[in-house]
């Protein structure tokens, strides 16, 4: 059957075309409303801006077909093949989809509102600003599939598969995500706002700045996610895993986190007023082998707005040669020492530079002063400051038993015992170190202040000379220089009530 046969004949009120093979015909602009084309073989057609409302298309291969700006709403797609077809703004509008393939389809600002797509494979589909409003997704494959910017309101994808999806800047609001699957998933500054994400897999998704206020994800897997700056007011994250989740600036406020699993999580730099939390699983497998219970308050200790942080200031400009020679110092130190999980910032000024490193735990903040320190000349007399400061804390504890848990006393001298090992192999293999340490940047006077989860400081290393610009550095050689250092450690060492007072102000998760 020719096109122009399908056309008279469809003029004359015949319907029925099922079987009929066209592909590669031109039917861009014709209107074949009501029409039943099911079965029929319109590959690479072209049917652009064509009138296919309510039209019978199940099971029809369109597989390449140009449908730009066509109108197919309420049509009858099931099973259909549309792989690589172009239906860049298309109306779909309530148009049934069920099983259809769509597999790198072009639907960009199309409209899919209250569309079937019921196991439909989406695969690598193009969906930037489409509105799917409402669409029922379930069971549908959008795996690697574009939706920036696209309207999901009230959508159901439950059961979906949106594994390394783009969603960023969607709007899902009020959608249906229960059991899906997200892994990978871009979904930054997306709008969650009400949505139903229990069970849902989002393991190493990217929800930075998305929306998720009042969200169901109860039992949802976060473990790697990126939630930061996200917003999760009045969530609820009941027994949701968040193992290894980057969430500092997150809104917690009003939500509900009771038995959710935190290993390996900040508890730093949250807002969490009005927020409900009854236990939480800290065990590296999320088994309950490890649960901190809390009583009326106590979690708001445990979730605390000051991060923990090792600052070290160095009293002389940053140059370009010496911000290389630091930042491939610390890149070697990091292959090493897994404390050290992102670079410091730096604040650079004309006349001092500082390093602010940021620690997930109250208790690593020893230990990672105890490496972080290594590309500079001040290395050894900070080191032997922490150890000496290190021992007054056991001395006082087997005196006095004078902290919260002397399983937080075992926890420290555990990471000191291994910064100090892991410092030695790092100093011998690591050739970053010995450049950077050569520059005089690196030979300049440094204070090193730690501030622990209560905001509280302690200055572990202060060099005498540091703020003293007129000494000429230059002329001081290695061996005069370490003399002053060890000669004045006991000048800087903070005294025992200060090094108690600041440990006692360590938020420590007692197992």
């Amino acid at each position: 059957m020719t096109v122009e046969e399908l056309l008279e004949q469809y003029a004359a009120g015949v319907l029925n075309f099922s079987g009929v093979a066209l592909p590669e015909a031109n039917l861009s602009g014709v209107k074949l409303s009501g029409v039943n084309l099911s079965d029929a073989n319109l590959s690479i057609v072209n049917l652009s801006g064509a009138n296919l409302s309510e039209a019978n298309l199940s099971n029809a291969k369109l597989n390449v077909a140009r449908l730009s700006g066509a109108n197919l709403c309420s049509a009858i797609l099931n099973n259909a093949s549309l792989n690589v077809a172009n239906l860049i703004r298309a109306d779909l509008g309530r148009a049934q989809l069920r099983g259809a393939s769509l597999i790198r389809a072009e639907l960009i600002r199309a409209d899919l509102s209250r569309a079937d797509l019921l196991e439909a494979d989406l695969t690598s589909a193009d969906l930037r600003e489409a509105t799917l409003r409402q669409a029922n997704l379930r069971h549908a494959n959008l795996s690697e599939s574009i939706l920036r910017g696209a309207s999901l309101t009230g959508a159901n994808l439950e059961m979906a598969n949106l594994n390394a999806s783009d969603l960023s800047r969607s709007d899902l609001s009020g959608a249906n995500l229960r059991e899906g699957e997200l892994r990978q998933a871009n979904l930054s500054h997306a709008n969650l706002s009400g949505a139903d994400l229990s069970g849902a897999n989002l393991r190493w998704a990217d929800l930075s700045g998305a929306k998720l206020s009042g969200a169901d994800l109860i039992g949802a897997d976060l473990s790697n996610a990126n939630l930061t700056n996200t917003s999760l007011v009045h969530a609820n994250l009941t027994q949701a895993k968040l193992i290894r989740a980057e969430w500092i600036g997150a809104d917690l406020t009003g939500a509900t986190l009771t038995g959710a699993k935190l290993y390996a999580t900040s508890r730093f730099g949250l807002k969490t007023e009005g927020m409900v939390c009854e236990w939480v699983d800290l065990s590296p497998n999320g088994d309950r082998s490890i649960v901190q219970n809390f009583h009326t308050e106590e979690s708001r200790d445990f979730f605390n707005e000051t991060p923990p942080t090792i600052r070290i200031i160095v009293d002389a400009a940053l140059e370009h040669e010496a911000n290389f020679a630091i930042a491939g110092a610390y890149y070697q130190i990091a292959q090493e020492y897994r404390g050290l999980k992102q670079p410091p910032s730096i604040e650079g000024g004309r006349r001092r530079t500082v390093f602010t490193f940021y620690v997930d735990s109250d208790e690593a903040l020893f230990p990672t002063a105890y490496i972080v320190i290594l590309p500079f000349l001040d290395a050894a007399s900070t080191q032997k400051n922490i150890s000496s400061m290190v021992e007054m804390i056991n001395s006082e504890v087997v005196a006095n038993q004078d902290l919260k848990s002397p399983q937080m006393v075992k926890q420290l001298n555990n990471l000191i015992e291994q910064a100090m090992s892991q410092a030695t192999t790092i100093k011998q293999t690591k050739k970053n170190i010995e450049v950077a340490a050569k520059l005089n940047f690196c030979k300049a006077p440094t204070q090193i202040i730690l501030t622990n989860s209560s905001a509280h400081t302690l200055i572990v290393h202060d060099h005498p000379n540091f703020g003293k610009r007129f000494i000429n550095r230059s002329a001081l050689n290695a061996s005069a220089y370490d003399d002053m250092s060890s000669e004045s450690t006991k000048y800087i060492l903070p005294s025992l009530d200060m090094v108690m007072d600041f440990v006692k102000g360590f938020h420590y998760i007692s197992h």
